[in-house]
C-alpha cells in the first residue's frame, strides 16, 4: 500500500466531506432520539463507500480513454469553476 497516497486521498476526502450536505443530512438523522445510532452510521458509512467506489471505477475507466495530464487539467478547472461559483453565490 502507498502510505502517502493513503494519507493523501483521506486528507483530502476528510476535509472535502467536513461540514457538506451529507454531514449535515447525517447529523440530523442522529438528532432524533428514536434513531438508533448504529444504523445511523451504518448507512452514511455504506453510502459514502458506494459512492467513492463509483467515482473509483469511473475514474479507472476514464483514465483508459484519457490521457492523465488531461484528466488532471480537467479536474482543476472543475474546483476553479467550483470556487468562482461559490464566492459568486456568497
Amino acid at each position: 500500500m502507498n502510505v502517502k497516497l493513503f494519507i493523501t486521498v483521506f486528507a483530502s476526502v476528510f476535509i472535502a466531506e467536513l461540514g457538506d450536505k451529507t454531514q449535515l443530512a447525517t447529523l440530523l438523522f442522529a438528532a432524533d432520539k428514536d434513531a438508533s445510532k448504529l444504523t445511523v452510521f451504518a448507512g452514511a458509512s455504506l453510502a459514502l463507500i458506494v459512492a467513492s467506489g463509483i467515482g473509483v471505477l469511473a475514474g479507472t475507466i476514464m483514465s483508459q480513454h484519457v490521457g492523465q495530464k488531461y484528466l488532471h487539467y480537467a479536474a482543476g478547472a472543475g474546483f476553479i469553476a467550483i470556487g468562482i461559483w461559490t464566492l459568486v453565490r456568497a
